[in-house]
């Protein structure tokens, strides 16, 4: 790894950031070992840090239909698609760690359909794909056919939610140049 800059956008020291950014990030480097650099990224805008962490909690830590390691690989396809660096190494290793599988994460970011997935994750991730591509051409024909497969209408808002949400940190990861910690690459692959 270099030592490039972790945004191009500075980064607020942690003591000068409010206390309960600084705790969540204290937090996240004491359960991790490191502090992952989207949280120093987002911290430059506090209001945002809290609102897309907020968001972020919402989607991807709630019981429902979808597992944990679904979420990320919905979250792992669309930043392939958008050629996220960050997401895509980030949350491959949280893919990677969730799906207990050390290959799944380069399956999937790779091109998903060649992944050793179940057919009915395919689906899921081909509906995602299409929010993340053509949003405007979802149609109830999509729902029906994730139905038929057993996903919930719960279920189809969270595949959304979650692409369109993770288009948007994409973008944001692009924009700023957000460069993945070196800690990620290993995770999960022993």
């Amino acid at each position: 790894m270099t030592d490039a800059p972790v945004s191009r956008y500075p980064v607020p020291r942690l003591e000068d950031m409010p206390e309960d950014i600084r705790t969540r990030i204290e937090t996240v480097q004491e359960k991790s070992g490191f502090i992952p650099n989207v949280f120093l990224m987002l911290a430059y805008r506090p209001q945002e840090f809290r609102a897309f962490m907020a968001y972020h909690d919402t989607l991807m830590d709630k019981p429902g239909g979808l597992s944990k390691a679904e979420r990320e690989m919905i979250v792992v396809a669309v930043s392939a698609h958008n050629q996220c660096q960050y997401c895509v190494v980030a949350h491959g290793a949280i893919l990677r760690i969730r799906a207990k599988n050390p290959l799944i994460a380069d399956q999937v970011a790779a091109n998903y359909r060649k992944a050793d997935i179940t057919p009915k994750q395919r689906a899921m991730l081909d509906f995602a794909l299409k929010v993340t591509q053509q949003a405007y051409a979802v149609e109830e024909a999509d729902s029906a056919a994730l139905r038929d497969l057993g996903f919930t209408d719960d279920d189809i808002w969270d595949i959304a939610a979650i692409a369109a949400f993770f288009g948007m940190s994409n973008r944001m990861a692009n924009v700023t140049s957000l460069r993945p910690n070196a800690e990620f690459y290993a995770l999960g692959r022993g």
